[in-house]
Order: structure tokens, then C-alpha cells, then sequence
């Protein structure tokens, strides 16, 4: 049975990704803030979800991907199954 890694470990493997996908998330606020039109993305439902997606990966608390994930989901409703056809 694997021994779980540490956390050092983890960011040694890790730190280099990371690094690559956070310039990539940057990189991509730039070229939208560069834009003529700027501006009227600040009350855009996407870039508000990418502005509190951003807040919830520096705020230190756990679970980060799951509160991230949630930022761009929709709730559960439970008229779903009949939606789709499931029942």
C-alpha cells in the first residue's frame, strides 16, 4: 500500500504545473483587461464567477476545488430526473 506523499512532496511534484496553469489564468485576465471593451466584462456573469473563483484560491481555507467548482455550477434540483427523462 502507497505511503501518502507529504506536503513538500506534493509541491515538488506539483509546483511546476501549478506555477504553468496560474500564468495561463493571468495571462487570459490580461488580454481581457488589454481589450477596448474592457470595461463591460466587470458586470459579465462569467468574469464576476472568475473574480470569486479567484478569491476562494487565495482565501487558505480547505476544499478549495469543490467551493471553486461549485462557483460554476448550478444547484441541484430535484425536477432534474424528470427533466431529462431519467424517471
Amino acid at each position: 500500500m502507497p505511503t501518502a506523499r507529504t506536503a513538500i512532496e506534493v509541491l515538488d511534484r506539483n509546483f511546476l504545473e501549478i506555477r504553468h496553469r496560474m500564468l495561463d489564468i493571468a495571462a487570459g485576465l490580461d488580454r481581457i483587461d488589454r481589450a477596448n471593451d474592457a470595461a463591460k466584462t466587470r458586470s459579465d456573469h462569467r468574469y464576476l464567477q472568475l473574480e470569486q473563483a479567484v478569491r476562494l484560491l487565495i482565501d487558505g481555507k480547505p476544499d478549495r476545488a469543490e467551493r471553486i467548482q461549485m462557483v460554476f455550477s448550478l444547484p441541484y434540483d430535484g425536477t432534474w430526473p424528470s427533466v431529462l427523462g431519467i424517471n
